[in-house]
């Protein structure tokens, strides 16, 4: 689909059709063409995206793709029925993480020279009202089902685990609470640009991707704790040394102040992971994915004391310089 929608809407003749990720793509000229449908997108959300992206590579970042208007000058293109937009972007070879700390560093430096006023993406300040109602509104899903006999094996392992988690939640809102109190945020801690979960493969596997519609305007540390959590999911027994690299890599471009520290921590105290399960199996109309999240969400819950000891451990894992900066940690972790 995306070769004749190039050649009639762009004027473009593509070659080879490939897959770039979930996304249709194909190469021409040299540079490799992805569509991207938009759905309902308001246009200056897409306009603000792709405006970002031009910002990034005029600063010297040759891996982000750009948003390609038609011949009349137009982002989005309506095509049998659907909006989309297409991305274009060099033909760079395979990302690696190798130094991938450094690689996210210089990202974020560029995203915080952004000079023009960011009103759609923007999640600056806002992580304590979308907790709050994420934990809201999963109370009143356990609440309900109280009162009931449990329909399966997925919804009994919720009812009986979700007040440790809600107290989980409520420790992580308070650390945030107390960080925007106590602590006084520096240049390192304006917002930049961040992505939705920034995880191994966010910059693509085959090609290098840097996707405008992957992105938030946010605090780093947003994109820190993603990794950080993606990473230790991934496998629990071997995480240690990678976590404490990238950190290294990371402070080695961009220090990280106390109060970059402490948002970072509360984000991580935040189950992210808990929530993404139990919201997913509910979504989800297809039985096997079902049975997925429930094995998940049974490997999650055997692995409390696992991941407690996770959590208390993470600042020195990190090679944070705690006392100096005077950071605090919850007293329940520091015996986990």
């Amino acid at each position: 689909m995306i070769q004749q929608l190039l050649q009639q809407k762009f004027g473009i003749k593509a070659e080879e059709a490939l897959n770039l990720g979930k996304y249709e793509a194909c190469k021409a000229n040299g540079l490799l063409y992805s569509l991207v449908p938009v759905g309902n997108m308001e246009s200056d959300d897409i306009y603000e995206r792709a405006q970002i992206a031009k910002h990034l590579m005029n600063n010297g970042d040759r891996h982000v793709a750009q948003v390609l208007t038609t011949k009349e000058g137009e982002q989005v293109v309506d095509w049998k029925e659907s909006k989309y937009c297409v991305l274009t972007q060099s033909q760079a070879g395979a990302p690696s993480d190798h130094k991938l700390g450094r690689k996210l560093a210089k990202f974020h430096y560029r995203g915080r020279l952004v000079s023009f006023q960011i009103q759609k993406i923007g999640r600056i300040g806002q992580w304590k009202k979308l907790w709050e109602q994420r934990l809201d509104q999963m109370e009143k899903v356990w609440t309900d089902l109280l009162y009931q006999k449990p329909d399966n094996e997925f919804e009994r392992m919720f009812i009986e685990s979700f007040p440790y988690y809600m107290g989980l939640a409520e420790n992580s809102i308070q650390y945030l609470v107390d960080t925007e109190l106590d602590d006084d945020p520096g240049s390192i801690d304006y917002g930049t640009v961040c992505h939705e979960r920034f995880q191994s493969g966010t910059w693509g596997s085959q090609y290098y991707l840097k996707n405008p519609f992957d992105w938030v305007f946010d605090h780093c540390s947003r994109d820190l704790a993603e990794w950080t959590r993606e990473r230790y999911f991934r496998n629990i027994q071997t995480y240690e040394p990678e976590v404490t690299r990238f950190f290294s890599e990371y402070e080695s471009v961009t220090p990280l102040s106390s109060f970059s520290w402490r948002l970072l921590y509360a984000r991580i105290l935040f189950p992210l992971h808990y929530f993404d399960c139990i919201e997913s199996y509910y979504i989800t109309n297809s039985e096997q994915h079902k049975h997925t999240l429930q094995d998940r969400f049974n490997k999650f819950l055997h692995q409390t004391n696992e991941h407690e000891h996770f959590l208390g451990n993470f600042y020195q894992l990190a090679q944070v310089p705690v006392r100096r900066y005077k950071i605090p940690q919850p007293e329940w972790l520091k015996k986990a």
